[in-house]
């Protein structure tokens, strides 16, 4: 590290690299310079930079807290400048909300190898699965953009999909059909054979009882009754055209 001190340093106000000379009158006795040697500059460690060393709590705090407010830039250098030699580095490195940062961190500087290895090797909760498994997903489709030179189509994304499914540490198991889970639209069903209008009221039942929002329940049932229609008129014009016959 150039801490940019110049060959004159020790030499007095004006002097340049002259020899200073004795203060007695008449008298020139010249102080011999000892040249020193060039080599790396070993910092003073008065000016040492200050070690972060907070508990695995707060680290994991200062990190959510600072996913949420998605600065990822900050929580960038929030990470690089923890220590190496953590006093708990072995609690740091298994703790979610570490790990989960440094996954943004990774996917959002493009380095998806280390962002794999971390999904990959470290099992997450169901409340991080969402937000790793978009960023899984979509690493891959930036790197199959990539790849190919262009953007990728509906199909190009489900092959995507299908070649590079999720890991199980970020993925509880349930299959997912049209965006919701099998259990989810089984739940929607029961409720639309009760009522396919739904109030408002029973829309926020439902959205508290599947996790969706009360939007989603009611796009969900509103395609529901045109799909219903789309086939009940279907049905009564096979059979005028097998009774015209």
């Amino acid at each position: 590290m150039a801490l940019g001190l110049g060959s004159g340093l020790c030499s007095g106000p004006g002097s340049g690299n002259q020899s200073d000379a004795s203060s007695s009158p008449g008298i020139s006795v010249p102080i011999p310079v000892t040249p020193v040697a060039p080599g790396p500059i070993i910092p003073n460690p008065m000016f040492a930079l200050p070690t972060l060393n907070f508990t695995v709590s707060q680290v994991a705090a200062v990190c959510e807290t600072l996913e949420e407010s998605g600065d990822i830039e900050r929580l960038a250098r929030f990470l690089w400048s923890l220590p190496v030699a953590h006093p708990n580095i072995q609690e740091l490195n298994k703790n979610e909300a570490v790990l989960r940062a440094r996954a943004i961190v990774c996917f959002h500087s493009g380095n998806f190898r280390e962002l794999y290895a971390i999904l990959e090797g470290n099992k997450f909760s169901k409340g991080s699965h969402h937000k790793l498994q978009e960023m899984w997903q979509l690493a891959h489709y930036q790197e199959a953009e990539k790849l190919r030179g262009r953007a990728l189509g509906p199909v190009d994304k489900y092959r995507v999909r299908k070649k590079f499914p999720w890991p199980r540490t970020i993925w509880d198991g349930e299959q997912k059909t049209h965006c919701f889970k099998e259990r989810t639209r089984s739940l929607l069903r029961e409720w639309y054979l009760q009522d396919p209008y739904p109030n408002p009221t029973k829309k926020r039942e439902l959205a508290q009882a599947t996790g969706l929002t009360p939007t989603q329940v009611g796009n969900w049932f509103k395609n529901r009754r045109q799909r219903d229609r789309a086939a009940a008129a279907k049905n009564r014009l096979v059979l005028f055209m097998a009774f015209d016959k």
